[in-house]
Parts: C-alpha cells; sequence; structure tokens
C-alpha cells in the first residue's frame, strides 16, 4: 500500500499521555473522548510531524508532561509515497525541539518534504474575523504543503526584517546598514509572494473541477493596509523598501512587505464577504479550502496530505458531516478526527479507525481501534 499516511504512532511524556501507542493502517481515524481527555494532544502530536510549532503553536518545554517535566517524545513510522520513514522529534527538558529521519538528525524542513500535514482547528474557526496573522499563517501552511521551500523563504526573511527593524528602532539611517538586509528581505519576500500565488491558484483550481457540499470560496491576497495592489517581485520589494525608510523610522518598524498581507475570501454563490457569512458558513468555507488543498495535492504530489481536523463536527449538520467523511475517504487521505462521541463518526461504518481516549488522574489512556 503507498500513499501518504502513518502507520505507527507513539507518545511518551506527551502533554497528559505518559505513553500512547496507536497502529494504524492509512483509514481515517476517529478519536472520541471527553472534553479534556486528551484528543487534541495527539493531533498536536501528528502535527510536529511537519516543520513549525505544531497546530498549537507551543514551545518545546510547553509540551513535556507535568509535574515531571521531562522532556517528551513523538515516534512514527511514516509511510511517504513509495518509501517507508521512521520519524522521530523531541525536546528534553529546557533544551530545543530535535528532529531525526531514518535515525539520521534532519532540520525541521526535512520533514515537510516527506510529510504533508494540513489542519483545522476550533481556534481558526474565528479565523474571517480576527487579525490578518491568522490568516497569513493558514495561507503559509498551505503554501508550505505545496513548496516545502517555502518556510526556509518566511524563516530568512522575519530574519531579515528582525535586523532591519532593530536598525529602525535604534534610528540608524545609514543607507548601507540597510542595502544587504533589504536585498535578503526582497529575495525572500519574492518566493513568499510567488508561493502564496500558486497556492490560491491551486486552491481555485481544485474548487473548481470538484462537485462538493462545501461551498466555494473566491480568495485574493491583499497588500499593506488592505490594499489591492502593491509591491510584486523582488524588485519592486526593494523600491518599496527604500523608498519607505522614513516612514519606517518614524514608526520603528517595516510598514510593508509579505509580512503585511492579508487573505481575503468571499462565499462565492453568494457574494458575502467570509467576515461577513455566519458562524456555519464561516466553517463550511474552511472545510472547503481544506479540501481544495487535499485535492491539489493529490493531484501534484500523488497522494493528499495527512489531515488533522480537530472537533470537526462543530457547526456541521449530520448531512454535511457525512459529506465530509465521503469526500475524505474519496480522496483516500489518513484524517485524524476528533469528537465527543463516537456517534458523530456512524457515517463512517468500518472505513475508519475509532480510538477512545479517557483521562483519569491526569493521565489519558488511548483504546479501540477495531481492525
Amino acid at each position: 500500500m503507498t500513499g501518504l499516511f502513518l502507520r505507527a504512532l507513539t507518545l511518551s511524556h506527551f502533554r497528559s499521555h505518559k505513553r500512547a501507542v496507536l497502529a494504524l493502517d492509512g483509514r481515517p481515524v476517529a478519536i472520541h473522548g471527553r472534553n479534556g481527555a486528551g484528543k487534541t494532544n495527539i493531533l498536536e502530536a501528528v502535527s510536529l510531524l511537519s516543520p513549525g510549532r505544531g497546530l498549537r503553536r507551543a514551545g518545546a518545554d510547553e509540551i513535556a508532561r507535568r509535574p515531571e517535566a521531562l522532556g517528551w517524545k513523538v515516534t512514527a513510522l511514516l509511510q511517504s509515497l513509495h518509501q517507508l520513514h521512521e520519524v522521530e522529534t523531541w525536546a528534553e527538558a529546557g533544551a530545543s525541539r530535535q528532529v531525526t529521519i531514518d535515525g539520521k538528525p534532519a532540520a525541521q524542513v526535512a520533514l515537510g518534504r516527506i510529510a504533508r500535514v494540513v489542519w483545522l482547528v476550533p481556534v481558526m474557526d474565528r479565523l474571517w474575523t480576527e487579525s490578518a496573522e491568522g490568516r497569513r499563517r493558514f495561507l503559509d501552511r498551505m503554501a508550505m504543503s505545496f513548496e516545502p521551500g517555502h518556510a526556509d523563504s518566511v524563516l530568512a526573511y522575519e530574519k531579515a526584517m528582525r535586523e532591519r527593524n532593530r536598525l529602525l528602532k535604534d534610528g540608524q539611517g545609514d543607507r548601507r546598514w540597510y542595502h544587504a538586509l533589504e536585498s535578503q528581505m526582497a529575495r525572500s519576500g519574492a518566493e513568499i509572494q510567488k508561493n502564496r500565488a500558486y497556492t490560491i491558484a491551486r486552491l481555485a483550481a481544485a474548487q473548481a473541477e470538484a462537485e462538493t457540499s462545501f461551498p466555494t470560496a473566491d480568495l485574493n491576497i491583499l497588500h499593506a493596509d488592505g490594499a489591492e495592489s502593491g509591491p510584486e517581485g523582488e524588485a519592486d520589494l526593494i523600491e518599496a523598501f527604500e523608498a519607505g525608510r522614513e516612514r519606517d523610522l518614524a514608526a520603528g518598524r517595516t510598514l510593508q512587505g509579505p509580512h503585511r498581507a492579508d487573505l481575503a475570501a468571499t462565499y462565492a454563490a453568494k457574494g458575502v464577504a467570509a467576515k461577513d457569512s455566519s458562524t456555519g458558513e464561516q466553517k463550511a468555507l474552511l472545510v472547503s479550502l481544506v479540501l481544495a488543498n487535499a485535492r491539489a495535492l493529490a493531484a501534484d504530489i500523488g497522494a493528499p496530505p495527512i489531515l488533522l481536523l480537530d472537533e470537526v463536527a462543530a457547526h456541521l449538520d449530520a448531512g454535511r458531516r457525512a459529506a465530509l467523511f465521503d469526500e475524505i475517504c474519496g480522496l483516500g487521505a489518513q484524517a485524524f478526527m476528533t469528537g465527543t462521541g463516537p456517534e458523530l463518526f456512524e457515517a463512517l461504518g468500518d472505513r475508519a479507525q475509532v480510538f477512545e481516549v479517557r483521562e483519569t488522574d491526569g493521565v489519558s489512556a488511548v483504546t479501540g481501534a477495531a481492525p
């Protein structure tokens, strides 16, 4: 069996889990249990098999089980198309996160080349109504699924921008101090813009080509302060950074560039901005984009990503929930889904593995998964 999925997952001293072992077979994974039992902790562990800080954006020390605080470890057997990899990521107490792939130390970005992980969590239900930062992060996570090197571009851009901002705060006016940093920002920024534009195009195509129960979202990338146009490409960005120095010096920070972009979405069938849509419609639009991301990746790399759908039943009626399950199974995606009760996943039948998580005296235990 080929594809992109986990064959096994082990958590050690991870959040509420002292030890959890899941034997997996590539089918979707339904995880149920009471609130606070430790369901989302399993999804967070899977999210750390990709670059970054995971779906909770937690620091390494925040993840370790308390009160022991001994550090933590996640081990996975990953089927990555035609190759099988053993992946480990961990952090010892007070130390930064480490990664090995097949027993060899690796940078986090290497995870993005063997595994593609996309998630939808409850905090994202407010994505369309809160700050642009969350929408940029959502877009960049999808861009990273298409182009793993996007993570390197974002990191390089942010590092150069932090140094430029330090010069601005210190009131440095010498152009020579800025030139190298702005050149790096422009190179990385142009790559970021290109990857984001490609992602929007792929999502649009994947939505247009699919027959789905979920609404289509028209997407658009806005520039600083919601402007519909702005500097595009390396040369334009260099010019914009140079021209904006006086204003940036007054503000003490960089006021335009890819870090100020925003993702705008419209409920296509109604012509209504996502931010003005109902709570249920906003959730449906997010689900639609995640499914479009999965369809596009399946076409591009030959397999859909691993999906993490936390409390996916929220704001979805039974019909739309069943439609979601049908699409996931039709894609052949290994989707890890959580909910408070097994009845939420009845429409899956034997198409999924089912686990229950229970918490007793601060320790989570995982049972289930009938073959």
